[in-house]
């Protein structure tokens, strides 16, 4: 888990420090704003999204911690390589490269993590891998606000090995090549399913499940996309109303610290270092929550105790997070914050676990990576953009972003807990059928 969890964090400073550093990059090497939203779009979420699905069944029947090994060092790799890029082009590849090597580790985590926990514990152990999506975030956002004055300056600086290289090119090198030691540290993770084959051929009294999860063939994708067919109102709603709520943590992630300075005059560094510190220390309490939460109703026996906690999430987000873009008071835009980034964060350890419970072992890579293409593509297309067509072509107006970002609160989590609710029943019956079969 330790090391699982510190890889998320990893990932996610790799993945958001690009967005600070827009500026000089734009500056540096002559690109456009469009240039830009591409290679934190196209270049990073498309490739990590659709990658996603070969390298779920790669997990379904390879070694996981070598495969989050070489993924941590490919992501790693690419990061650094962002800081020699000289032009767009280049820019762009070390962006598929690492939305390619990030591709791995989601399917790798839940899959690895659904197999060591029994269900009790399932909601607290997603919640604590997903502890580094926050922490990692936080440390992007806290980090691009600290460097923004420091390294933002014009001209070159020489570097053994590397050559003249422009002063925010530095940031890449300091990021990226620490993931290189939690590469290493994956190959010290435990692989249950290794552990289970060997168990079921050296001891006869090995459980049966135990057994036939060790010797399944491996799922075709075929097979995959049947079960899922199967069972469309499961996956299908949980996955699009987890990625209708994600949709708004994307746009209040991506367009807060601008709606902080438009609205209340705040300087880059001071949004960037409130934003930053709520993700580092209010998120991991938030998705702690959701996972303690998540396993209190499992122990009594609903079965639908994600789904319970995504619908939690969704409405006092609803409430919370459609008021603070509209108060009058930065001070008051500020404590509303705190439990903004409270239950933006509750679902997404529940979120995992239940597509985990909703996925028979042999499917589990492959299912979480269909989930994850699902809520990737869909907040990545729709968070930022809903914002900004608002704000641009309905209200034609930059300070009317404050009631772009409060509609589309309002209208995401209301499809969200829709959604969530229209699939518990359905979620309840594929549990319970898996359940049977084991």
């Amino acid at each position: 888990m330790a090391v699982l969890t510190l890889a998320n964090v990893s990932g996610f400073v790799d993945r958001q420090i690009l967005s600070l550093l827009v500026e000089p990059i734009k500056r540096d090497l002559h690109i456009t704003d469009t240039q830009v939203s591409l290679l934190a779009g196209l270049g990073f979420v498309l490739f990590y999204s659709v990658l996603g699905l070969p390298i779920g069944r790669w997990v379904d029947r390879g070694m996981r911690p070598r495969i989050v090994a070489l993924g941590v060092a490919v992501w790693s790799l690419m990061t650094a390589a962002t800081g020699m890029a000289r032009s767009f082009g280049q820019l762009f590849v070390a962006r598929v490269g690492v939305g390619v090597g990030e591709a791995t580790l989601g399917p790798a985590a839940v899959s690895i993590i659904a197999d060591q926990f029994p269900r009790k514990l399932l909601g607290t152990a997603m919640s604590t891998y997903m502890v580094g999506t926050f922490a990692g975030s936080g440390v992007a956002y806290a980090l691009g606000a600290y460097v923004v004055g420091r390294v933002d300056a014009p001209g070159f600086i020489t570097l053994p090995l590397v050559g003249a290289i422009h002063p925010w090119q530095t940031v890449f090198f300091w990021v990226g090549l620490p993931g290189l030691l939690i590469a290493l540290l994956a190959l010290t993770i435990r692989e249950p399913r290794a552990e289970a084959a060997a168990q079921a051929v050296a001891d006869r009294s090995a459980s049966a499940v135990d057994a036939r999860t060790a010797t399944e063939p491996v799922a075709t994708f075929g097979e995959v996309m049947r079960y899922v067919r199967a069972n469309a109102r499961t996956v299908g709603a949980l996955s699009f109303g987890f990625a209708a709520s994600a949709s708004v943590n994307y746009a209040i992630g991506f367009w807060l610290a601008t709606f902080l300075i438009r609205t209340h005059g705040w300087t880059v560094q001071q949004a960037g270092t409130l934003q930053g510190v709520l993700t580092f220390t209010i998120g991991p309490i938030g998705v702690m929550l959701g996972g303690r939460l998540n396993d209190a109703w499992a122990r009594k026996g609903h079965l639908d105790a994600p789904l319970r906690v995504g619908m939690l999430g969704a409405l006092a987000m609803l409430l919370c997070a459609g008021l603070y873009p509209v108060v009058p008071s930065a001070t008051l835009v500020a404590v509303l914050l705190v439990p903004v980034n409270v239950f933006a964060a509750m679902p997404w350890g529940a979120a995992n676990a239940a597509i985990a419970e909703a996925m028979p072992p042999r499917m589990r890579g492959q299912g979480s990576a269909i989930y994850q293409l699902v809520v990737n593509l869909v907040s990545g297309a729709l968070g930022p953009t809903a914002v900004a067509l608002l704000t641009d072509r309905v209200f034609g107006d930059p300070q009317a972003l404050r009631w772009s970002l409060a509609i589309t609160t309002v209208a995401g989590m209301s499809i969200a807990m829709a959604l969530l609710a229209w699939a518990r029943p359905a979620f309840v019956q594929t549990v319970e059928r898996l359940r049977a079969a084991q």
